[in-house]
């Protein structure tokens, strides 16, 4: 996009000396460059620039992001076509990563399509193909995984955030449960099966595959402190990711709209623990679990979450009309062993509270904002407490910073109350005076 701006500039710049020899109006020649810098600068910016209420955590950081695209491939996997024979599994994954910017360095715009098949176009801060910072650090990885009918830049904005702080992060389009392959108005199920299959699998492939690869990015990853974040079916998956079990019946499956004869024979093959393996994978270090699904419907082992060790963040909103709440993310939340468990809440927050701002398209139709919108919060406002939650937690478990872990609130409600003096109790640390509310923080 710099690159097209630049290329504007010089078009405007030769050409304004001839048209002035035509007699061509100065308002003419501004509007001229008006539009052809418009057509260089076509994506969707979704934010705006508030660093003064902004949480102190949610500030960008140093470090300049590079993004790259790959295509990688799980081979000879269990086919969600028939469930019977092996094919490959091929995945796309956004890479963010810490770069060294210069004068050629092209802002990324991510593209990708609304559940409705809209299509949309979103300006991002980091900067596409960018050379990796020569750097003798390495840096923790963090997975992203998204949610049924979503896409991998939905959490673009904290991926690129993390990164920003002195991370690599990798998000994945889960092949079959992204909105492109979905047709969610005739056959909204159609990816629901591979879902249930794929999400943990894929999630512990990206961390396998990428830390067998020889090459400059492989070298600047520490795999051996990795992190999972998972959105609504992505924190699905997360969880038994790092240690937990599914528990599907075939009653529970015909619920789903399998037939009795398929429920019977899928059951065991659905309730697989630990990503499929033996055991948990011991480079994963911390969780963070976004409305996670599953609870509500009892397809997670109770008993097998008492196992999971690592630190985990569950994010939830408390009328969650997917995941559900009391009994959805708040049960699987208490549910959970691990020594270092924390739960924000969104107080009146329904599901959406882990994706970026709806693009402009997704307004047209009730089935595409529906995917995007909090009818009682600020889209804007929640991703900038999540960048600033999410990078607290992981400075403090991860990278082993005592300082951020002071940032995760002592206090159960985020709200200052007023004493008798008149005088407000402190804000949450890292929260601006008298600018926090509607947002409760446990640990236990």
């Amino acid at each position: 996009m710099l690159l097209l701006n630049a290329l504007a500039s010089t078009v405007i710049s030769i050409m304004n000396p001839i048209l002035r020899l035509l007699s061509i109006p100065s308002f003419v020649l501004f509007v001229m460059g008006a539009l052809i810098s418009t057509t260089a600068n076509s994506a969707e910016q979704l934010y705006s620039e508030q660093p003064t209420v902004m949480p102190e955590l949610a500030v960008f950081g140093d470090l300049a992001v590079g993004v790259r695209t790959e295509q990688i491939s799980n081979p000879s996997q269990l086919s969600a076509k028939d469930f019977k024979t092996l094919a490959d599994r091929d995945l796309t994954v956004e890479i963010w990563y810490p770069a060294t910017k210069n004068e050629t360095s092209v802002l990324v715009t991510y593209r990708d399509v609304t559940r409705s098949k809209q299509a949309f176009e979103l300006q991002g801060q980091a900067f596409r193909d960018a050379e990796l910072l020569k750097s003798e650090q390495k840096f923790p990885l963090v997975v992203i995984s998204h949610g049924y009918t979503d896409y991998r830049a939905l959490m673009f904005y904290l991926a690129e955030h993390l990164t920003s702080h002195g991370y690599v992060v990798i998000s994945i389009d889960h092949t079959d449960s992204t909105n492109a392959e979905v047709d969610f108005d005739k056959a909204p199920s159609s990816g629901f099966p591979s879902t249930l299959l794929n999400r943990a699998r894929d999630q512990q492939f990206v961390l396998d595959h990428f830390s067998r690869q020889d090459d400059a990015l492989a070298g600047a990853i520490d795999f051996d402190n990795a992190t999972i974040i998972g959105y609504s079916m992505g924190g699905y998956g997360a969880i038994n990711t790092v240690g937990g079990c599914y528990s599907f019946s075939s009653t529970g499956l015909e619920l789903f709209g399998f037939p009795a004869e398929l429920a019977a024979a899928l059951a065991p093959v659905f309730s697989s623990c630990k990503a499929a393996r033996e055991d948990v994978d011991a480079r994963w270090k911390a969780m963070v679990a976004f409305a996670p699904w599953g609870g509500e419907l009892n397809v997670h082992d109770l008993d097998s979450l008492a196992d999971i060790e690592v630190p985990s963040f569950y994010i939830a909103g408390d009328q969650d009309d997917i995941s559900g709440y009391e009994d959805g993310v708040k049960k699987l939340f208490t549910h959970t062993g691990s020594d270092n468990k924390y739960m924000l809440v969104y107080e009146n927050a329904r599901h959406n509270i882990a994706k970026h701002p709806a693009p402009k398209v997704a307004f047209n139709n009730d089935l595409d904002i529906g995917h995007y919108f909090e009818p009682a919060w600020n889209s804007e406002t929640i991703n900038r407490v999540n960048e600033h939650m999410v990078l607290a937690f992981l400075n403090c478990h991860i990278k082993q910073q005592d300082r951020y872990c002071d940032f995760l609130p002592t206090r159960e409600d985020i709200t200052q109350t007023k004493s008798p003096d008149g005088k407000l109790t402190e804000a949450w640390p890292g929260f601006k005076e008298r600018w926090g509310t509607g947002i409760k923080f446990y640990r236990q």
